[in-house]
């Protein structure tokens, strides 16, 4: 499998090589650099190695998740942590925080979801910040 996998990724490297090669020249202007063939080509690349990637690295993390129990069990309790921090951050968002004139912009659900967004970013900040600091805290008071 090892060979395999060498012999794809040198394919892989020397295909880059030329397509590197085949770029447009500097002096094109741009929407015509962005509809060359090797530009295209390395892009489906990039799509491809990361979609492969991506794959892999679900697999064996989901892998290594049902082998242990204990593993499962406490990442259901770290999803469900997450479902009520995005609950509350969703609860504690409103839609009326938008200028007038950027509302135009864009609707009230979406100025929510951001909303939603910028609060979970804040309670999971602090969450850390808690998590970091507590430990040190307790460490103090024991010695």
């Amino acid at each position: 499998m090892q060979k395999i996998v060498k012999i794809a990724l040198i394919a892989i490297g020397l295909i880059g090589a030329v397509l590197w090669f085949m770029l447009p020249e500097r002096d094109m202007p741009a929407a015509e650099a962005a509809q060359s063939g090797a530009m295209n080509a390395m892009f489906i690349i990039t799509y491809l190695l990361l979609a492969i990637a991506v794959v892999v690295s679900l697999l064996f993390t989901l892998k290594n998740l049902f082998s242990n129990p204990q593993g499962l069990k406490k990442t259901l309790f770290v999803l469900g942590g997450l479902v009520i921090v995005v609950g509350v951050s969703y609860v504690l968002s409103s839609s009326t925080d938008v200028s007038d004139e950027f509302m135009a912009m864009s609707d009230e659900s979406t100025v929510k979801n951001i909303g939603m967004g910028l609060n979970m970013f804040f309670i999971l900040t602090a969450i850390a910040v808690a998590l970091l600091i507590v430990p040190g805290v307790k460490r103090l008071f024991n010695k």
